[in-house]
């Protein structure tokens, strides 16, 4: 039986909010934060997702204050905005330490595949980010505010959203041409009737079918076309063997009783 052990004497921590002199906002354009202790505490946090063990100390340097200047040059206005800054700075320098792991030259092709895969999520999950601190600061989509609409005589209006065909949507129907108005989609359908009971939707010949259903029967084909033998049971061929047959049964003949030849 274990004896829980007495709870040690802990000292409580005082949390000051809103002190005076932290809310000086010196580091703002670092953590978008009047608190330069929340600024720090993003900043230091950032530093720390650097790949740092094959650096020396310059190198750190320079490291640390390219990490930091990427935080300024994203420029957060908020703490929302701090937090996907430090992210997507963290994102993409795990990302490109995958991708410099994928391209060693001593690198397995299991440890590049697992590399390279890490890194297109790490990257999927910078693009995510990117589009998130966009619609957080209103560039995600655009509004329009009409106040006044003066309609005129035999004149029209249209009140509401209005969504018009992208270049996505050309760029696939120049893909799929199945999505095009091809003449081939203007003409007339089968209309056969399918093993599901719908009716066949695939262009109809000049019969009034398509392909796969054929149409109306022309009848049976003229003249004995499908009789017609070629090679070695033709007519011809088997008289040829016929004849051959016979003439061997007269030499055996002729051989076997050659008082008949005098």
């Amino acid at each position: 039986m274990t004896r829980s052990k007495p709870a040690a004497d802990v000292e409580p921590t005082t949390v000051v909010v809103n002190d005076p002199d932290s809310l000086k906002g010196t580091l703002r354009n670092i953590g978008g934060s009047r608190s330069d202790h929340w600024n720090n505490v993003l900043a230091n946090q950032v530093i720390q997702t650097l790949w740092l063990r094959n650096s020396d100390s310059a190198t750190k340097d320079k490291q640390y204050n390219a990490a930091v200047a990427a935080l300024v040059g994203i420029g957060p206005k908020d703490e929302l905005e701090g937090m996907m800054a430090a992210q997507l700075i963290a994102a993409h320098n795990a990302a490109m330490e995958c991708y410099r792991r994928a391209m060693l030259s001593e690198q397995t092709f299991e440890g590049r595949r697992e590399n390279l895969s890490q890194a297109n999520k790490l990257s999927r999950t910078y693009a995510t980010l990117l589009d998130a601190l966009n619609r957080h600061r209103g560039k995600g989509q655009q509004k329009v505010t009409v106040e006044h609409v003066h309609v005129h005589a035999g004149g029209q209006a249209v009140v509401g959203m209005i969504e018009t065909p992208g270049v996505g949507i050309d760029r696939n129907q120049r893909i799929n041409p199945m999505q095009s108005r091809l003449p081939m989609h203007r003409s007339r359908r089968c209309g056969a009737r399918t093993r599901g009971g719908s009716q066949c939707q695939s262009p109809a010949m000049l019969n009034g079918r398509c392909r796969m259903h054929g149409g109306m029967s022309p009848g049976a084909p003229k003249g004995n076309s499908n009789a017609l033998k070629h090679g070695r049971y033709t007519a011809a061929a088997i008289g040829h063997r016929r004849e051959i047959a016979s003439l061997l049964r007269a030499i055996k003949l002729l051989a076997s009783n050659p008082s008949r030849t005098n």
